[in-house]
């Protein structure tokens, strides 16, 4: 592909001879490694339990091989034999489970629709409460945690592992000390990293931000066609474009409720308008784009696609002029894959989102969240319980099979980075990536080097 300055030889863009410059850009190896989030067969009557009872017994061999390095030769017990062991150090593995009075519940949302007089519904910004409990369980028996290492901020439903400490006289789990699966190691087949740079992008928002001066910016830069010749030659470097979620809307419409069947149709009609037009406009936006840079498109939360994770590449027949094009290609959320031998993983948001609703501490960033997900080994631990998913009941998708390169999290409100380095020498770049409607910011990624910067297309 090649990036051509088409300026008159008067502009300031020419070389020093007088003659528009070109740059080549590098095409690198892309690979969708994880088909299994979009090649998977779904079975809607199985129940969720069984995505549970799969993480937890695929996590427990490795959480039982950390406790026992960690903790040394500490009687390993299933929750069951606790009973018989009161006051006796010992280990045990399950999942976390943290009783919440504000959890979404059904119940409570068909309470809404009802015209009693006498039922409020409360409305939080998160489903914490004085009332929150925290609970081990292991698909038999469950038991209640206590103590001074209990901080119920931190206790995420779904999370496997293991807790060294003792059952009490009261039946509850007095904790001493927590261990998690910890991140996958690197493969030790990875081959070089190319040369080049990727670029991060999340909450395009083009419901209510298409042909803004900072869009449009974006892709005139991203095309070449901004910026001084150094510029465009460091512009060229870009060999891929990945754009996280949420392109065609970043929050959910608020549409007045109505009574009348006329009222609601219409309602629905604009609703449906908006986004094919907003689906047309991100078709005619990538396809300025993949003509010269390559561009991996992700669903989020608020785009046309299935609502349950894993989210399926949004339909080639809905972005026609752009899918047309090899530099074009439409993945899944949560994905994980290959661009330029360097393995990135992440999702459009939904994950780190409904974490930070479960435990309720502002003062835990989605950096840190995003750094602790690594080391339970899994991507969505809320899912099902809080964030839709799937009822897989063969194994749980979720859980990491692979160390990425590259780890990010796409619609947060604003850039955070970190360099995270394992306990066997794993390194990966964390990511939050903003969202462009609201900051007008992008991030890049030096494949080589792993190096992070932004680039603020914004006018103020």
């Amino acid at each position: 592909m090649v990036i051509e300055n088409n300026m008159s030889t008067n502009f300031v863009l020419n070389d020093d001879n007088g003659t528009p410059p070109k740059f080549e850009r590098k095409v690198v190896d892309f690979q969708d490694i994880e088909r299994r989030f979009t090649n998977t067969t779904t079975d809607y009557a199985k129940q969720f339990f069984h995505i549970y009872s799969c993480r937890l017994e695929e996590l427990r061999p490795y959480l039982s091989e950390r406790a026992q390095k960690k903790w040394g030769d500490v009687k390993l017990l299933k929750l069951p034999e606790v009973e018989n062991f009161e006051n006796e150090r010992c280990i045990i593995i399950g999942t976390l489970f943290k009783h919440q009075l504000w959890k979404p519940s059904i119940l409570r949302e068909l309470g809404e629709d009802t015209d009693e007089p006498n039922i409020t519904i409360e409305k939080h910004d998160n489903y914490c409460s004085e009332k929150d409990q925290p609970f081990l369980e292991d698909g038999t028996s469950r038991i209640k945690l206590v103590g001074s290492k209990v901080v119920i901020t931190e206790i995420i439903t779904g999370v496997v592992c293991a807790i060294l400490g003792k059952k009490l006289e009261n039946g509850s789990f007095d904790v001493e000390d927590w261990c998690f699966a910890g991140c996958p190691p690197h493969s030790s087949i990875q081959s070089p990293p190319a040369s080049g740079k990727l670029l991060l992008i999340s909450g395009l928002d083009l419901v209510n931000n298409y042909k803004t001066l900072p869009l449009n910016l974006f892709v005139e830069w991203i095309n070449g066609m901004a910026g001084t010749v150094e510029s465009q030659r460091d512009v060229a470097s870009v060999v891929n474009v990945l754009i996280a979620g949420n392109s065609i809307k970043s929050t959910r419409s608020e549409m007045q409720s109505s009574k009348g069947l006329t009222e609601s149709k219409a309602q629905e009609t604009a609703a449906a308008n908006e986004i094919s037009s907003a689906t047309a406009k991100l078709d005619e936006l990538m396809s300025e784009i993949v003509t010269n840079c390559c561009v991996t498109l992700m669903p989020g939360q608020y785009d046309p696609t299935n609502v349950m994770l894993p989210q399926r590449p949004i339909q080639r027949f809905m972005l026609r002029e752009s899918s047309k094009y090899k530099s074009f290609k439409g993945v899944s959320n949560p994905w994980v894959g290959s661009i330029g031998n360097r393995l990135i993983g992440g999702s459009s948001g939904q994950p780190i989102e409904d974490i930070l609703r479960v435990s309720g501490d502002t003062d835990i960033t989605p950096i840190q969240w995003l750094e602790r997900t690594l080391d339970w080994r899994h991507y969505s631990p809320t899912a099902p319980d809080t964030l839709p998913a799937y009822p897989f009941h063969v194994r749980d998708l979720f859980i990491m099979q692979e160390c990425p390169d590259i780890y990010f999290v796409g619609n947060t409100d604003k850039f955070e980075t970190k360099l995270w380095k394992g306990e066997e020498g794993q390194t990966v770049r964390l990511v939050c990536i903003p969202k462009f409607s609201t900051t007008s910011t992008a991030v890049i990624i030096d494949l080589e080097t792993l190096e992070t910067t932004t680039i603020s297309f914004g006018v103020n």
